[in-house]
């Protein structure tokens, strides 16, 4: 439970920090027969900041709550 946390709240501050990622499809242009035609495209998938804030903040609870449970 702790190393999920701590997961939680690196990929949180991740996505605080960087708000997204980029990546290329490539699509095809133009389709005549024999002739192909590609274009290489880039995407940006934006990430908000709420998703961070959420993450972070569960990572804190799990470990909060990780910490201050006791064995019977």
């Amino acid at each position: 439970m702790r190393v999920l946390a701590i997961v939680l709240i690196v990929l949180g501050v991740l996505a605080l920090s960087y708000q997204g990622f980029t990546y290329i499809t490539r699509d095809t242009v133009v389709d005549a027969g024999p002739v192909q035609v590609t274009a290489d495209r880039e995407r940006f998938v934006w990430i908000p900041p709420v998703v961070g804030i959420v993450a972070v903040g569960a990572g804190a609870v799990m470990l909060l709550a990780g910490s201050r449970r006791t064995d019977i």
